[in-house]
């Protein structure tokens, strides 16, 4: 399972299943059909009250990946921002 933040652009859910602008979605090979995964996002087709539907999540915008099963699995932080700015420069403190 994944939890996805659906207020990343790019997201593509079913509006209806989302809570608080996030998706739990299951990304196993019996509950998908066509699952892509690719350095840059995963995408598959998936029922949705018995509706096939396209899923399209950038990486980004993956917040957890989980088993259902135990609850184990990794966090991401994705608060990363890239800029050019002098203001990535690290800050450094002398310790004696």
């Amino acid at each position: 399972h994944i939890l996805v933040d659906c207020g990343k652009s790019g997201v593509v859910v079913p509006k209806g299943f989302v809570k608080k602008g996030k998706i739990v979605l299951n990304v196993s090979s019996s509950a998908t059909e066509n699952r892509l995964i690719t350095n840059d996002s995963i995408s598959f087709k998936a029922r949705f009250s018995g509706r096939p539907i396209k899923i399209i999540i950038p990486c980004e915008a993956v917040l957890t990946i989980y088993a259902q099963e135990n609850g184990e699995g990794m966090f991401f932080d994705n608060k990363f921002e890239a800029s050019g700015g002098e203001n990535n420069k690290p800050s450094l403190t002398i310790l004696d």
